[in-house]
């Protein structure tokens, strides 16, 4: 876990795009991930009947689908208490285990960072 005060502006600008992706969406989750470049994606769940997808694993989805070749950073914002290792799996998968994943409630308060790997 890293410490979360310490926390730089371009990773609390992931933390405001999720949480306002899914506060548009009426979504549980929102989530914004930043690719090598500095692009950023965000994406909130996805739940149709044939379809169902963490936001985190939408975002990171969206960023393949545009080119991404890594990941600087990840953000979720939701009410769980931990980042699911499926979704760290998929943070992992594109920018290696060193990737910081931040976690923050749905008032965008942040919680806690953790590595994807």
């Amino acid at each position: 876990m890293t410490d979360i005060s310490a926390l730089d502006p371009e990773d609390r600008k992931l933390i405001t795009l999720a949480r306002a992706t899914r506060a548009r969406n009426g979504v549980p989750e929102g989530a914004a991930v930043r690719d090598e470049t500095g692009r950023t994606y965000v994406a909130g769940t996805v739940a149709l009947d044939s379809l169902r997808l963490s936001a985190l694993a939408t975002a990171v989805a969206m960023a393949v689908a545009s080119g991404a070749k890594s990941l600087e950073a990840a953000a979720v914002v939701t009410e769980a208490s931990a980042v699911p290792d499926a979704d760290r799996a998929a943070v992992r998968d594109l920018g290696g285990p060193a990737t910081p994943v931040l976690l923050a409630g749905p008032d965008g308060t942040p919680s806690e960072v953790v590595s994807a790997g």
